[in-house]
C-alpha cells in the first residue's frame, strides 16, 4: 500500500517541469497576447489600455476581412478534398494491390516536405512562363491556361490544390490503418450478398472509420488556421491580396508594420477560432470512441 501511494507522488514530481513549461510557455504566452490586444502596443509592448479599439480596427480593415473569407474557402475545400482523396487512396491500397508499400510511400512522400518546398514546387508548375501552361502551349494548345497564381479569382484555389497535394497522404495512412482493423467477415458477408465493392466501402467501411476521420479532420483543421508558409512561398498573399490569410496578416503587422497590438488582436481571434474548431472535433472523437468501445 505504501508503494502504491508513493508512485502517484513520484509521477507528479517527474511531470512537474513539463506542467510548469506548459503553464508558463503556452498558457502564459496566450494570456500575454490577449493582454497586448487591449493595448496600443506598436513596435514594443505598451501598458496603455485602449479597450476594444484594436478589434474595431481589425474588423474594419478590408485586408483582414478578405483573409477570413480566404480562410473559410481554403479550410472547407482543403479539409474536404484531403478527406475525399485520402479515403479513395486508402480504399485503393486496401485492395492488397501489388507493390502496395511503394505506392504508399509515393502518396505519403509529399507530406514529408515542408510547406515552403510544396509552395515553390507549385509556384513553378503554375508559373505561366515556366510551368505547365508554357509546356502545353508549346505543344499547340494555345488557349490552355494554368496561371492560377497570377489570377485574382483563382489564387486561393491554387493554395488549396497545393495543400491537398501535400496532406492527402496523411489522411490516406490514417484511414488505411482504420480499414485494416475491420473484420474480414464483413467483407465475406458483403460478397455473399452481392454488394459492389464501392458500395461496401461507402456504406459499411466508411461509417466505421469515425475515429480515423475525426483525427484527420482535427489535424487538417489545425493546419488550416496556422497556414502561412504555403501562402508565402506560393503567392505571397497576392495578387493584390487575393490569397491573403489571417496568419500572414498577423505576421506582416508584427514584423513589417510594427503594429504589435493589432497583430495580437488578430492572434486572439485565431486562438478563439482554434478553440471553437478543436473542442467540437475532440468531443465528437471522444463520443465516437466511446460508442465503438460500447459496441465491443
Amino acid at each position: 500500500m505504501r508503494n502504491k501511494k508513493k508512485r502517484p507522488f513520484a509521477a507528479a514530481v517527474a511531470l512537474f517541469p513539463t506542467w510548469a513549461a506548459v503553464l508558463v510557455l503556452y498558457c502564459g504566452t496566450m494570456a500575454w497576447t490577449v493582454y497586448l490586444s487591449f493595448t496600443n502596443s506598436t513596435l514594443f509592448p505598451s501598458t496603455q489600455m485602449v479597450g476594444w479599439k484594436q478589434y474595431e480596427t481589425l474588423f474594419s480593415t478590408a485586408r483582414w476581412i478578405v483573409s477570413l473569407q480566404n480562410l473559410v474557402i481554403f479550410g472547407v475545400l482543403f479539409v474536404g478534398g484531403c478527406l475525399a482523396i485520402g479515403f479513395v487512396l486508402a480504399a485503393a491500397l486496401d485492395r492488397k494491390v501489388r507493390y502496395e508499400s511503394v505506392f504508399r510511400t509515393i502518396f505519403l512522400y509529399p507530406y514529408a516536405m515542408s510547406f515552403i518546398v510544396t509552395g515553390l514546387i507549385w509556384q513553378w508548375l503554375m508559373n505561366p512562363t515556366l510551368g505547365v501552361q508554357k509546356t502545353v502551349r508549346a505543344m499547340g494548345w494555345e488557349s490552355f491556361r494554368f496561371d492560377w497564381i497570377v489570377d485574382r479569382d483563382m489564387a486561393i484555389y491554387a493554395v488549396v490544390v497545393a495543400g491537398i497535394w501535400q496532406a492527402s497522404g496523411l489522411v490516406m495512412v490514417l484511414m488505411l490503418a482504420g480499414m485494416r482493423t475491420i473484420d474480414d467477415g464483413q467483407w465475406r458477408a458483403a460478397r455473399v450478398d452481392g454488394i459492389p465493392v464501392w458500395r461496401t466501402y461507402v456504406s459499411i467501411v466508411l461509417p466505421q472509420l469515425g475515429p480515423s476521420v475525426a483525427s484527420a479532420a482535427t489535424l487538417l483543421s489545425m493546419g488550416v488556421v496556422k497556414t502561412y508558409d504555403l501562402v508565402v512561398a506560393l503567392t505571397n498573399g497576392g495578387p493584390g491580396g487575393a490569397s491573403e490569410v489571417p496568419a500572414k496578416f498577423i505576421m506582416d503587422n508584427l514584423f513589417q508594420r510594427h503594429n504589435l497590438g493589432l497583430a495580437a488582436a488578430g492572434s486572439t481571434v485565431l486562438l478563439i477560432t482554434v478553440v471553437l474548431v478543436a473542442v467540437p472535433l475532440s468531443y465528437a472523437r471522444h463520443m465516437q470512441a466511446k460508442k465503438m468501445a460500447g459496441m465491443l
